[in-house]
């Protein structure tokens, strides 16, 4: 795994426990403990998210302008490797 993936893959590691804490907090909006876990990974998944953008390109097209979108290599120019 290269430097990119793991960082994509640390993205998204961090939304996934930030959305799992936002689907808990919907029925225990009460937990501070929740809430700050809440907080904190959102905050690494935006971290992470900038991080990424800024070294290899929009992860979305409303990421950026759409004149940086296209200049992204596409999926399918990326090399693929079976590691």
């Amino acid at each position: 795994m290269n430097e990119q993936q793991r960082l994509l893959r640390k993205v998204s590691t961090a939304q996934f426990a930030a959305w799992e804490l936002h689907l808990y907090l919907d029925t225990h909006p009460c937990d501070t403990q929740a809430n700050e876990m809440f907080r904190k990974y959102t905050d690494e998944a935006n971290s992470f998210k900038r991080e990424y953008e800024h070294k290899y390109g929009p992860l979305m097209v409303s990421a950026s302008n759409e004149a940086d979108w296209l200049k992204s290599p596409w999926p399918w120019e990326n090399e693929r490797s079976c590691d």
